[in-house]
């Protein structure tokens, strides 16, 4: 059985590569395009991991991520920060909001693969 990931994203561009991308190397997406809608599914739903966009709209990343990490049910997921902010500071606010793991945009695809694999398999 394919490991399945929420991609949450606001993007429609990169919603659809990410997805395409995913896809691709054998995995199930469920895709939530702001926080809001992914706290909605994870309501109902247990993905194997997340990609989360930091910027977005409504719930933004942090914050839906630190609610995700309060959840008992749900703390374990693995957890990746994905952003196109990679000033000084922002991969220890996504770390501390419960990432873990934090990838600057555009994504290497190689890099992201590897990295879903090693948080997948624990």
């Amino acid at each position: 059985m394919a490991a399945r990931i929420l991609l949450v994203e606001d993007n429609p561009q990169n919603r659809y590569l990410m997805t395409f991308l995913l896809e691709k190397n054998g995995y199930t997406v469920d895709v939530a395009e702001d926080g809001e809608q992914a706290l909605d599914m994870l309501e109902s739903s247990t993905p194997d991991l997340i990609l989360m966009d930091m910027q977005l709209p409504k719930v933004d990343g942090y914050e839906a991520t630190g609610r995700i990490k309060a959840d008992e049910r749900l703390r374990s997921i693995p957890l990746v920060a994905l952003t196109a902010h990679s000033m000084k500071g922002d991969r220890a606010k996504a770390i501390d909001a419960g990432c873990d793991a934090y990838v600057t945009k555009p994504v290497d695809a190689d890099e992201i693969l590897a990295l879903i694999e090693r948080l997948i398999a624990g």
